[in-house]
């Protein structure tokens, strides 16, 4: 079976600063990790592949820093790894985001299953999955909370729905988004990190892609306008009451009162 987990970095802390020309954030030196849901999607390719054996590819996009994920999904087992790196890309939306993947994967032959994680930290849209299976014209599903079953042919999912659980079966190729919990994702084993250290990591710019055409990567291909983007403020405010449980029950109804919560 041909698997391929898309990953993400992203910001490693809270405190990252907004280009206010562009309205995207400035990652450059700042610390930096694997999106946690996209560490679920990597644990249920694992898991898949001792069932059922196969190869695990994972594909990123992002500047060359971006390869530290990648090796860090080498230490937890994946077998092949292809990082999406291009001035071009820089500036994307979710939907310039989901194409220029869409081309990477494609460098990918034949593969049966695209692992996406529910959502990333950073952007928490949840749309890039879903988007990259329309690109690719592949069935996909949503927010699969367990495994059922794995066929030659097909996968069978539970689904968490808003009010329901439902099950379904899909045909490769296919994409599936995982939620957290579906599985425990492992931690990088230093036995692979010494193993993979030489490893070789495929990068791809927007010249190794069939589709060329610079008006859909990048801020030019992005529709999404931001007008403003900004670090919410901080309210650091705070006041000490002394007194028993009636007279600070009351101070408190009062205060609620007087701040229009109730």
């Amino acid at each position: 079976m041909e698997i391929v987990v898309c990953i993400k970095q992203v910001p490693g802390t809270s405190k990252v600063e907004v280009d206010e020309k562009t309205g995207v954030l400035k990652r450059e030196g700042i610390d930096s990790k694997i999106n946690p849901f996209d560490l679920y999607a990597l644990e249920t390719a694992l898991r898949i592949k001792g069932k059922k054996g196969g190869n695990i590819n994972v594909i990123s996009m992002g500047p060359p820093q971006a390869q530290a994920i990648i090796k860090e999904a080498y230490m937890m087992g994946a077998d092949h790894g292809i990082l999406l790196s291009d001035r071009k890309f820089a500036g994307s939306d979710v939907l310039a985001t989901s194409y220029t993947i869409s081309q990477g994967i494609k460098k990918v032959d034949n593969f049966d299953l695209i692992l996406c994680g529910k959502q990333t930290t950073d952007g928490d849209t949840a749309q890039v999955g879903p988007e990259i299976a329309e690109y690719l014209n592949i069935p996909h599903i949503a927010n699969a909370r367990k495994i059922l079953e794995i066929k030659d042919k097909s996968i069978i999912l539970e689904m968490d729905m808003p009010n329901t659980i439902e099950v379904v079966e899909v045909k490769f190729p296919c994409l599936v988004t995982v939620d957290k919990g579906i599985f425990e994702p492992r931690l990088p084993s230093y036995k692979k990190k010494l193993e993979i250290k030489n490893k070789e990591i495929d990068v791809y710019g927007l010249k190794d892609f069939e589709d060329k055409d610079e008006n859909k990567y990048g801020l030019n291909g992005s529709p999404t306008q931001v007008e403003r983007i900004f670090p919410p403020a901080c309210n650091e405010s705070k006041e000490v009451w002394d007194g028993n449980g009636e007279e600070l029950s009351e101070r408190l109804f009062k205060k609620l009162k007087e701040l229009k919560y109730i």
